[in-house]
């Protein structure tokens, strides 16, 4: 069942959303060649606790044994972060966080070069954050979660990418998954009604080979079936009556 959230209880996402917004920052400086995915999980996991209240919604969550997900290249979601996974140049990461604050959650990735990356992972890079914000944009009242999923497809269509379709946005609020789900594809005007005070996890993924997606044997770490690049970009929104609100973004500070 879809949660409608109240405006004080979408300030509280918020203030999370702020804590993930300054902690990408950074994690921006912090990614290079030679550092660890432990050391970054490390690094998030004292940064979102150095904020009173705050815990990392991710630790624990269905058994996780990290703080964040730290995803390496053909990674597409939940990496484990490990000290012997370091990354070098070239490499592309993608850390995935949640912050738990005063019983309500946010939820946002983002996916860094490591030091010079190559003009095709530049292009996925590219599309795939174009995809994640032409998907904001259509988060109206009014529009349905499927006018969601048309823009990215209407980003992605004729870049050679592909979307991972079998990996969805969802619904966040007193839990980290909610509904309704949010696919990355869909028809303009097909699916959930998108109602103020929604509040949604908006994640495009896109793949440079195939859609196709395995689990490794860790039975968290999803990666790309042909073990091509795949980036994610993500941020928690709400649907508001005045346009949709990104909860997750340097730009919304909401003070306690």
């Amino acid at each position: 069942m879809i949660q409608l959230k109240t405006r004080h209880e979408i300030d509280v996402i918020a203030r999370g959303g702020a804590i993930i917004a300054d902690l990408f920052q950074e994690i921006e400086q912090a990614v290079h060649p030679g550092v660890s995915t432990a050391d970054l999980d490390r690094l998030c996991d004292e940064f979102i606790c150095s904020h009173e209240g705050a815990t990392p919604a991710f630790k624990g969550l269905y058994g996780f044994p990290g703080a964040v997900c730290v995803s390496v290249n053909e990674e597409v979601v939940h990496g484990i972060p490990r000290p012997d996974r370091r990354l070098v140049s070239g490499d592309i990461v993608s850390i995935d966080v949640g912050v738990r604050l005063d019983g309500w959650c946010s939820d946002s990735a983002w996916t860094f070069p490591v030091g010079e990356v190559d003009e095709t992972t530049r292009h996925l890079l590219d599309v795939t954050r174009r995809a994640l914000d032409a998907a904001v944009g259509a988060a109206l009242t009014g529009q349905r979660v499927g006018d969601i999923g048309a823009a990215v497809e209407g980003i992605v269509q004729g870049t050679g990418l592909a979307i991972i379709r079998d990996l969805v946005g969802h619904g966040v609020g007193r839990d980290v998954h909610e509904d309704p789900q949010v696919p990355n594809y869909g028809r303009p005007g097909q699916g959930a009604l998108l109602r103020e005070g929604m509040v949604l996890a908006i994640e495009p993924m896109l793949a440079m080979g195939t859609e196709q997606i395995r689990t490794l044997d860790d039975r968290w770490t999803v990666v790309t079936a042909d073990r091509r690049r795949s980036a994610h970009f993500e941020h928690t929104v709400a649907v508001q009556a005045d346009g949709p609100r990104v909860l997750t973004a340097v730009t919304d500070r909401v003070e306690a």
